[in-house]
């Protein structure tokens, strides 16, 4: 019986795969870059508030109620609610910030082979629009669902999760809530979330105009900036560096970072400035730029972005900018000596260099990554975006950040720690949704803890459940190698993209998963 109606909810999810990508590209046409403004109308601004009211005419095209709790949150599902036997769905429509070397428009989505290449198509508005899918697949099949489902989404998930507390403060929660914004099967645990900057207590010299780098806390920086007032004798230096092969030349490039709120700008610049032998992304020592006029000396480093919580095989390109500054002669000792301590700072991802590192058995390694770099009247400010393990002193980790920072003759300022979240593994539907999984997957993977930071952080018995870690295949990797540029292609990546081959079977996966949740006293 399983296996029949298995192939029924195929057959359903095929012939519905191309309204469902029509549907999700309405979505990643919408910038939907969060910017929390002093509006009832557009708490995170017009782009998320629009995004919010598409998603939710969506919704009514397929049949279902919606609400909106004051453009911050949105619901889909039947017109009553039961709260106590409902099992909550929740995605996000707002996206990370465009960032740098797109080699496609990031709000132009287009469709190549049957990846859908468009910032959020991945994380999250794809996975969104499946769950809107799995509840009228269920409806359209007339299976009796046991539990209510209802889906929700949000503008403010990669920023801060403002959006969860609006709601959550003021009306009820499901009895239990599944997130579909991580790997298959079931992630039962996050590690908490820790964000704050090392500020300098002295300015750099007069030397230093400028000093940028990264787009947001959770992504590992792509390009990070600095303009230098210009003297013969930096010149000269820089000038030697890129005879030695340790910088390149660019009679090009006329800005710093491109802004954030700008992603057209962003793209075009990206491309432009990308220099041909960065191509391959392995070359180190080329992953300076050095732009010269008579004014000012510009310096761009370039790296490789990825999430900040799986940081592996990421260049940071703040940690690049500040080891070749801290070599540059001509600057002042001050100046060199500080780019020295943000250059060792931000060297590694595991915590060492700031003494805050740690595994445990449950969520293995803290990782931290210097994210954000930034120059407020002379004194640089470097933002660190943290991911500590759930057995770890919360307490301990600030006094050991503010130790760090003493002893570089810094100021640590914590501005954000969202404690771990731990759903009980031992609940049934831990082992029934993972079972199921790998019954129909043919695999044996086990339920997990992350790093990365999802919903479930903010609400009452919550996990994440898929849709990502589908296994590819050979055609997906053919494909992917033809499309993408190595580090492009993945989420908070340039070139962000949706495998809709493996939505679509993640989907299904996933509506066999609620099915069986038949059996689950919530």
């Amino acid at each position: 019986m399983e296996r029949e109606l298995y192939g029924r909810v195929s057959q359903w999810f095929d012939q519905h795969r191309d309204r469902m990508t029509e549907d999700i590209i309405r979505l990643v046409k919408i910038p939907s870059i969060s910017c929390p403004q002093d509006s009832h109308e557009a708490p995170f601004g017009e782009a998320c508030r629009d995004c919010l009211e598409e998603m939710l005419a969506l919704g009514r095209e397929h049949g279902f109620c919606t609400e909106n709790y004051g453009n911050h949150v949105g619901s889909i599902g039947s017109e009553d609610k039961d709260w106590e036997n409902m099992i909550g769905f929740w995605n996000h429509l707002d996206v990370v910030p465009v960032g740098n070397q797109w080699t496609y428009e990031p709000f132009e989505p287009v469709l190549k082979e049957y990846f859908l290449i468009g910032r959020g198509a991945q994380d999250n508005k794809g996975p969104a629009v499946g769950i809107l899918y799995m509840m009228k697949c269920l409806r359209e099949l007339n299976i009796t669902m046991k539990h209510q489902l209802r889906l929700f989404v949000g503008c403010d998930e990669e920023r801060g999760m403002e959006d969860m507390e609006y709601y959550t403060g003021r009306y009820p929660a499901p009895r239990m809530s599944m997130i579909a914004d991580s790997g298959f099967p079931v992630c039962y645990g996050e590690k908490g979330i820790l964000e704050g900057s090392f500020h300098g207590k002295t300015p750099l010299s007069d030397t230093i105009l400028e000093l940028e780098g990264g787009n947001a806390s959770n992504m590992i920086p792509d390009a990070a900036c600095a303009a230098l007032k210009y003297s013969a004798e930096l010149a000269e230096a820089l000038a030697a560096k890129i005879k030695a092969g340790e910088a390149i030349a660019d009679s090009g490039y006329t800005g710093m970072l491109p802004t954030a709120g700008n992603p057209q700008k962003d793209t075009q610049t990206a491309s432009k400035d990308l220099p041909p032998n960065m191509e391959d992304g392995t070359d180190s020592i080329s992953r300076i730029t050095i732009h010269t006029s008579q004014e000012m000396i510009r310096i761009r480093a370039t790296g490789e972005s990825r999430h900040s919580a799986f940081p592996e095989g990421s260049v940071n390109a703040i940690h690049e900018l500040m080891r070749f500054l801290a070599d540059l002669a001509p600057l002042p000792h001050s100046d060199r000596e500080l780019f020295g301590k943000l250059a060792f700072l931000s060297e590694e991802y595991y915590g060492k260099h700031t003494n805050i590192g740690g595994s445990d058995e449950v969520s293995g390694r803290t990782t931290c990554a210097a994210t954000i770099l930034g120059l407020d009247h002379g004194k640089v400010s470097l933002h660190f975006n943290i991911r500590y393990i759930i057995t770890a002193d919360r307490n301990k980790l600030s006094e050991n950040l503010a130790q760090t920072a003493a002893e570089n003759n810094l100021a640590w300022v914590a501005e954000r720690d969202s404690a771990p979240n731990y759903f009980p593994k031992e609940h049934p539907a831990v082992q029934l949704l993972t079972d199921l999984y790998n019954e129909l997957t043919e695999s044996s993977a086990e339920s997990f803890v992350m790093g990365g930071g999802t919903y479930a952080r903010k609400l009452p018995r919550a996990f994440a459940y898929g849709v990502g870690g589908m296994k590819e295949s050979e055609e997906d990797r053919r494909i992917k190698k033809q499309l993408f540029l190595p580090g492009h292609g993945g989420a908070h990546e340039p070139d962000e993209a949706l495998n809709l081959r493996l939505l679509t079977e993640a989907m299904k996966i996933y509506t066999m998963a609620v099915i069986a949740l038949n059996d689950i006293e919530l």
